[in-house]
């Protein structure tokens, strides 16, 4: 039994308040249970908890990934984003062109996220969280694919994307030229293994596809790892 997705995670000071901004902005409810701390998750219960850890990383450079989120109509995106200027985000400039049509902010916590115009072909049917867009290689498209054993829904131009077999968000990695890593991410997945599955055997797996520790040991059922492109993610035992 392979792990499996279970939370895109934030590294923030403001755990509280970032989780009360992205519930507003997504109407996305508290998720319920001791284990996932400070969460939102979808209110149908299908897709992926959003967790806030605490911890302080510092904003040094744009993220290395950030929410796209759908629109279903032109008013829609306008409400979208007034929605999310009233709770506490701001207009960002990161090179977008006028006529590309998406809306960049930035939320309270300065994580970038693009509110993307109806009518957008390859995030049709995802949900509100249309994609999580990542800077990365086509390797690690690769590795992520075997990895969650999603199939790779584009792959051109280095450019490679991957989505559950059952659909919902999608994560896309943009290919070259993919900027030098700085600090630890603040957003990163985290992975759950079912209880009775082989913890030792799913860490042997996900490094001979290649990943690497992050820190030397396993820690209480849960293992510190870094995917092909140097990116943190946690892979826990449920066990």
């Amino acid at each position: 039994m392979s792990s499996r997705l279970s939370a895109i995670c934030f590294n923030t000071a403001m755990p509280a308040g970032l989780a009360r901004f992205w519930s507003g902005v997504l109407g996305w409810e508290p998720a319920a249970g001791p284990d996932d701390g400070i969460a939102v998750l979808p209110p149908d219960g299908a897709g992926y908890r959003i967790r806030f850890l605490p911890g302080a990383v510092p904003k040094t450079a744009q993220s290395r990934a950030h929410f796209d989120l759908t629109s279903v109509s032109p008013e829609g995106q306008r409400r979208t984003v007034a929605r999310a200027l009233e709770l506490g985000a701001s207009h960002i400039d990161v090179g977008q062109l006028p006529e590309e049509g998406h809306v960049v902010l930035a939320d309270p916590d300065g994580n970038e996220f693009c509110v993307i115009p109806a009518g957008n072909a390859f995030l049709a049917g995802t949900g509100a969280v249309g994609a999580l867009a990542c800077d990365g290689t086509q390797e690690v498209g690769y590795f992520w694919s075997e990895a969650l054993r999603w199939p790779l829904v584009w792959d051109q131009d280095q450019e490679t994307a991957i989505q559950s077999p059952t659909g919902g968000t999608k994560i896309t990695w943009g290919g070259p030229p993919v900027a030098p890593k700085s600090g630890t991410n603040r957003i990163h997945l985290e992975l759950a293994l079912d209880a009775g599955a082989d913890f030792a055997a799913e860490t042997d797996r996900l490094l001979a596809l290649g990943a690497s520790h992050a820190s030397g040991e396993e820690t209480h059922g849960r293992a510190f790892m870094f995917d092909p492109d140097g990116n943190e993610f946690t892979l826990k035992h449920l066990g």
